[in-house]
């Protein structure tokens, strides 16, 4: 028995394949925030149910003495992609009967006698829901298809913008990528400054520094943009003026593979060296320890004044200059990927602007979910409050996949493709 005839097989998910460019609809553009509404989607049903029973053919095969050792083989590997979405979603649809339960329940209690029996019943049921959030959550990050890079370590990279009077956009800079110092560390990753270019009044330039850890990319993939800032000066004379200014500071965040094999001639590089520029006027050198290497044919310049020693200075520079260049390879990947789908998440690119911090407001501003958050100084501090707008993006993104899964398939079955 042959397994294209049994009706079921694909040999590739069409999550992979069916990449097509479709207008989202209108039931998307109201619910996709929700990972519980889209749940209840009729065509995720309908999908969900078919993988369901696409499973339970498969492990019933796997039992049979006719199938043939490579169909086996086969048959494993896919057993093993469809085991924990079937197993998530028999999960979602118990949590589903219960709810369903206690609403009924819920429903019958309405006596006075009944009163303190009807809280618990609530309690149970809010206990649920949270439950079914994240068993959704868990069912649709099993769906998406992961990317490629995410569980690869990064290069991030923060400059400073420009701003009419007054330093906010570099002191702006600082606070930022002590953000990103201090989420490292919130997440147990290793942040590894790189470079450091501090500004005269106490902002910063230009700094970067490479981050090793669990996932980095996955969770930091969406910050890469402009980040925009508004704020009174806290000297000169807009301070005195109360008058606000606007500025910006830009995120550059690079997948850097473990293994970057490219290789760079040395004929093609100019080597600098400077003396080293620390933090706050700390860690001055005496020496030419710091190090800048152009890459002559892209033009591609990096910077290290991270050690003392010049030549471990060189090494890192290096070993980011690799990364530049094999990012650049990268980049077209991620392209190709994403051109059926933008996302509302938007291209990644320096010049969009991502988010505003609004500091008379306190606020903060994500324009590509519509996700206010109060409390700035919650934010930058790099902990629980920005783990949370990350997660939101995420699962913001999350969503759309999906979503643009199902037109692609509806499409794609009925002939639109």
């Amino acid at each position: 028995v042959r397994l294209h005839n049994h009706g079921f097989w694909r040999p590739k998910s069409l999550l992979d394949t069916a990449r097509f460019t479709l207008t989202f609809n209108s039931w998307h553009r109201k619910n996709h925030q929700d990972s519980r509404a889209l749940w209840k989607h009729e065509a995720v049903q309908k999908y969900l149910e078919t993988l369901s029973k696409e499973y339970q053919q498969v492990s019933h095969l796997l039992n049979a003495d006719s199938v043939k050792d490579f169909e086996q083989r086969t048959l494993r590997r896919r057993w093993a992609d469809l085991s924990p979405i079937a197993a998530a979603f028999q999960e979602i649809k118990e949590a589903e009967r219960e709810i369903q339960e206690l609403e009924a329940m819920c429903r019958e209690l309405d006596s006075r006698d009944e009163k303190q029996l009807l809280e618990l019943a609530l309690e149970e049921k809010e206990i649920l829901d949270k439950k079914m959030n994240v068993l959704c959550r868990k069912l649709f990050q099993l769906l998406v298809p992961k990317e490629k890079y995410d569980r690869s370590p990064v290069i991030l990279e923060v400059t400073a913008g420009r701003t009419t009077g007054g330093d906010i956009c570099q002191q702006f800079t600082k606070e930022m990528f002590e953000m990103y110092q201090s989420y490292a560390d919130y997440k147990h990753w290793t942040f590894d400054i790189v470079n450091y270019t501090p500004a005269e009044i106490g902002g910063l330039h230009h700094a970067a520094a490479h981050i090793s850890g669990e996932d980095v990319y996955r969770h930091l993939k969406y910050e890469g943009g402009t980040h925009r800032v508004q704020r009174i000066p806290e000297t000169g004379m807009s301070s005195r003026m109360q008058r606000i200014h606007t500025g910006t500071m830009s995120v550059i965040v690079l997948p850097q593979p473990e293994e970057v094999d490219i290789k760079v001639d040395a004929k093609d590089l100019r080597i600098d060296t400077f003396r080293a520029k620390g933090a706050g006027g700390q860690h001055v050198n005496k020496t030419d320890s710091a190090v800048r290497i152009v890459h002559l044919p892209t033009g591609l310049a990096v910077e290290c004044q991270q050690e003392r020693s010049q030549q471990l200075n060189k090494e890192i520079a290096l070993r980011t200059l690799r990364a530049k260049l094999y990012q650049q390879i990268i980049e077209k990947q991620l392209s190709q990927e994403q051109s059926a789908r933008k996302l509302q998440l938007g291209t990644r690119a320096q010049s969009e602007r991502i988010r505003t911090y609004n500091f008379t407001q306190d606020r903060v501003t994500d324009h590509r979910i519509s996700y206010d958050a109060r409390n700035i100084k919650e934010i930058l501090s790099g902990k629980e409050a920005l783990d949370k707008l990350i997660n939101r993006l995420l699962e913001f993104a999350e969503m759309e996949a999906v979503t643009e899964y199902l037109e692609n398939l509806q499409a794609f079955e009925g002939g639109g493709c």
